[in-house]
């Protein structure tokens, strides 16, 4: 008998629970919550028990006056979500968040108005407590996209900003820091070509051995690098294309979010593009690749090969989820967005695709669910196993 998985979908500052149907990959809609402001991003408690969820009103031309952490207490068997506790402010919007191992602390990453680390505890019921005070000579980088930990060692995926209006390119980084008691130090930059033409975006870990696999975004590339102790080796092991036409890059085009199958033999990432045109006074999307990449891993070497290209079936995914029995994957597009087929204009909505996994590994397009954004932004979605 399948375990019981929740799926958590936001959309604005609304949060809406799923109930997964693993073994016949469907999704069915319960209960919506309403959070603070604008979703950014969501984490569980490595317990399964509590949800935190990071919000922010930046976006659509709004300061990013009002930012939050939230907890919400998972039920058990069912997924729904209730408030656990006040929220807590943060300083800046959070892009994203993790939780350490151990489950008492959030780390939360920011990049506007300034790069930086929140660190908050979190209380022996769950709840979220006071944010912990950091050295003031950390160096963030430029535009941090993720924070990610692993055992001792907090990386900061630091993705840099392409060069724009006049501007030059602001390099990207990995930043890496120990991690003690709450506490972040620093340990290394990890920098190839002192960050120049280096964009990650976000990272994931091999579940068995010491590999750590990259996206980056502004170069459309996966790169894979090997730990070496409490840190990583500055060169790349291995770096492969994620796009299947590189010779037909259209603007907008970038790498998005990566996740590393439960079992260790594949890793996922995203490749999205929403480069529009007018065309009868609509903005009409006038190509790129969007599509799920799955690689290989040899198991001996770590290197990633590519196996498949897959359509998720709808227009920029930003974010997706693997279930922990490693048999499905959701992906969550962000918008609608307008497309001429022949003499036509039709819009091909937000949607959550869902995807089987077979043996392999690769992946098995079931059904999609669409999704009404009423103009907001599909921003974040995530699954929990609830048992």
């Amino acid at each position: 008998m399948s375990a019981k998985v929740a799926l958590y979908s936001a959309v604005g500052e609304e949060l809406t629970h799923y109930e997964v149907d693993v073994a016949g990959a469907n999704l069915l809609r319960r209960k919506t919550v309403k959070v603070a402001a604008n979703v950014q991003y969501a984490w569980p408690h490595p317990s399964r028990q509590y949800l935190y969820v990071a919000t922010s009103n930046r976006g659509g031309g709004l300061k990013a006056d009002s930012n939050h952490i939230s907890a919400f207490r998972i039920d058990k068997p069912s997924g729904a979500l209730t408030p656990h506790g006040e929220p807590q402010p943060l300083r800046a919007r959070a892009v994203h968040l993790c939780v350490d191992a151990r489950g008492r602390y959030i780390l939360s990453a920011h990049n506007l108005p300034s790069s930086g680390i929140s660190v908050n505890r979190i209380n022996s019921n769950g709840t979220i407590g006071p944010e912990v005070k950091q050295p003031e000579t950390l160096d963030f980088g430029i535009y941090p996209h993720q924070v990610m930990m692993t055992g001792q060692m907090a990386i900061l995926v630091d993705r840099g900003n392409d060069a724009a209006d006049g501007k030059p390119e602001d390099p990207g980084a990995l930043k890496l820091f120990r991690f003690d008691a709450g506490i972040l130090s620093t340990l290394a930059s990890i920098a190839p070509n002192g960050g120049y033409g280096f964009g990650p975006r976000h990272l994931d870990f091999h579940p068995t051995h010491p590999w750590v696999y990259v996206s980056l975004e502004r170069q459309s590339r996966l790169y894979t690098y090997r730990m070496s102790g409490d840190t990583l080796e500055h060169d790349a092991a291995y770096i492969c294309d994620t796009l299947a036409d590189r010779e037909n890059i259209k603007p907008r085009q970038h790498a998005g979010a990566i996740h590393v199958h439960p079992n260790g033999r594949c890793v996922y990432v995203i490749n999205r593009a929403d480069w529009t045109v007018n065309c009868e006074g609509k903005a009409v999307f006038a190509g790129g690749e969007n599509s799920i990449v799955v690689y290989s891993i040899d198991i001996s070497t770590g290197k990633p090969t590519p196996i498949q290209h897959v359509d998720p079936r709808c227009i920029h995914v930003r974010t997706f989820a693997i279930n922990r029995s490693g048999r499905l994957l959701v992906a969550a597009s962000i918008k609608p967005i307008d497309v001429r087929v022949e003499n036509r204009i039709s819009t091909v909505p937000a949607a959550l695709s869902v995807f089987r996994i077979v043996s392999d590994g690769k992946l098995e397009f079931v059904r999609k669910y669409d999704v009404d954004t009423a103009g907001a932004i599909h921003y974040w979605m995530g699954m929990v196993e609830l048992e």
